[in-house]
């Protein structure tokens, strides 16, 4: 029986399966949001609780320098839309919106990483903040507008501590190119 050529295979890999060419990235950026379903989560900076919320939605967002606008009109409504919260029949079919929520939006550059290369994350497809701030004001502004009341903040760019209390856990990944 001939041995199996893996020169093509990744000689680290321990099941050796996967060829390279396969695990490249997709050939474009993206605006990523992380979103938990909490019972309460918070911001805080220097010790200082800056902004809190209780029953809700944490909203880690990452903007890539090749996002625009249209990015953020379409991530604001995909994050209002998911049906997360549970109904009467203890079934996920409710909205943000439907249970009167609250969000807590928090700007995460290392959500645009890229660990392609070794064991240290790039951050260069991250967009710069004069590119990063405007689409995540954009962003809290739109979740504010569709939602109906003000969202809570981190502060962009600070050193901040997250916490918070995933409820279920619930937790989804929604970027603004592959639509899902």
């Amino acid at each position: 029986m001939p041995k199996p050529n893996h020169t093509e295979k990744w000689s680290n890999s321990p099941l050796q399966v996967f060829n390279k060419a396969e695990l490249q990235p997709p050939p474009f950026l993206f605006m990523r949001a992380v979103i938990q379903r909490v019972s309460s989560a918070q911001v805080a900076i220097d010790g200082q609780i800056i902004s809190q919320i209780k029953q809700g939605i944490l909203v880690l967002v990452g903007i890539a320098r090749t996002d625009s606008p249209k990015d953020v009109a379409w991530l604001t409504r995909k994050v209002i839309a998911q049906r997360i919260f549970t109904d009467s029949e203890d079934r996920m079919n409710l909205s943000i919106g439907d249970i009167g929520g609250e969000i807590l939006a928090v700007s995460q550059f290392t959500l645009i990483a890229s660990t392609r290369k070794d064991t240290r994350p790039s951050f260069n497809d991250a967009a710069r903040p004069e590119i990063a701030i405007p689409l995540y004001e954009k962003f809290v502004h739109e979740l504010s507008e569709q939602i109906g009341h003000p969202i809570k903040t981190g502060t962009f760019g600070a050193d901040m501590k997250v916490s918070l209390v995933n409820d279920g856990p619930i937790t989804l990944v929604i970027d603004s190119q592959l639509r899902e």
